[in-house]
């Protein structure tokens, strides 16, 4: 008797205790118990793998050369002072390598059929070129000058000159090619300017020639810088108009910016160009010109 009644108490102890302790729904029955979480192991990121470092065609400051090419504008001989490759030169931002070791190619009377021949033969003015990250072009108003005796003679029109004009363009594509194939692959700048006026313009002119060379030598001088422009252009160079900084719409006289001879820049004028030059020039990386690859 009294081993069952013990066997009923500890029956009913345990009974108690069960449904003390296990979770109860609502209505009072126990809860059935939720599976455990299995314990795993922390997961670990797999890295983003960091991509290799493009190369630009950027250029450490004062590391850049630049390198002017063409006729007495160029050269400044007949100012006597900084030309406008030496002030472009030393004045180019950081940014764009500068400041820049100056080459100046420059040659006094030099015509782009002659400037095309030194550029496709081993000389000076290739080697030079060859090292230019950045090239200044300004070629094209000697070839011009036996024009003028014509107009003088008998006048000379569109149908007169546009043959010489076009012979400027393709000689200066050459010109912007050679100088594309000497550079090889290497990220090179290429600006190529116009003019004002390819003979003597001002108040020099004004009085030894008059108002019809004034506005006969203008007509020449648009006609060359359009190609000039278009041909620079289809090359993938940098066109940079000097005809307005000097003369405005055309109304503007240059003669403060000329030399005595009322035919090339003075110092002021250099500068000009230096300046329309730096205008043109972006602040950054040297360009790849076109064609290069």
């Amino acid at each position: 008797m009294w081993l069952t009644a013990g066997v009923l108490l500890l029956s009913a102890a345990i009974w108690v205790i069960t449904t003390s302790f296990g979770p109860r729904p609502a209505d009072g029955l126990p809860q059935e118990e939720a599976p455990k979480a299995v314990a795993t192991a922390p997961s670990v990121a797999t890295p983003t793998p960091t991509p290799p470092p493009t190369s630009t065609a950027s250029v450490a400051p004062g590391s850049a050369t630049v390198v002017g090419i063409g006729d007495s504008v160029t050269s400044a001989t007949v100012c006597g002072c900084t030309g406008f490759v030496e002030s472009y030169a030393a004045n180019l931002p950081a940014a764009a390598g500068g400041p820049a070791h100056a080459v100046n190619l420059g040659i006094s009377g030099l015509t782009a059929a002659g400037l095309r021949a030194l550029m496709t033969s081993p000389g000076p003015t290739a080697t030079g070129v060859a090292q230019g990250d950045i090239l200044l072009v300004t070629i094209g108003a000697n070839d011009l000058t036996p024009l003028l005796s014509q107009w003088q003679a008998s006048g000379c029109t569109s149908t007169c000159y546009s043959p010489a004009v076009e012979a400027v363009g393709s000689d200066l594509a050459a010109i912007l090619l050679a100088a594309k194939n000497l550079r090889g692959h290497q990220p090179t700048r290429i600006l190529v300017t116009d003019y004002w006026n390819v003979f003597a313009d001002g108040d020099v002119a004004r009085a030894s020639d008059g108002p019809a060379y004034l506005r006969w030598s203008d007509e020449l001088t648009r006609a060359l810088n359009s190609t000039i422009c278009t041909v620079a252009q289809d090359a993938g160079a940098t066109c940079v108009d000097l005809y307005a900084p000097f003369k405005g719409d055309g109304s503007v006289n240059p003669t403060t910016l000329l030399a005595a001879d009322g035919d090339h820049p003075n110092a002021a004028g250099n500068n000009l160009i230096s300046a329309a030059l730096m205008a043109a020039t972006p602040m950054g990386d040297i360009q790849r010109p076109q064609g290069t690859g």
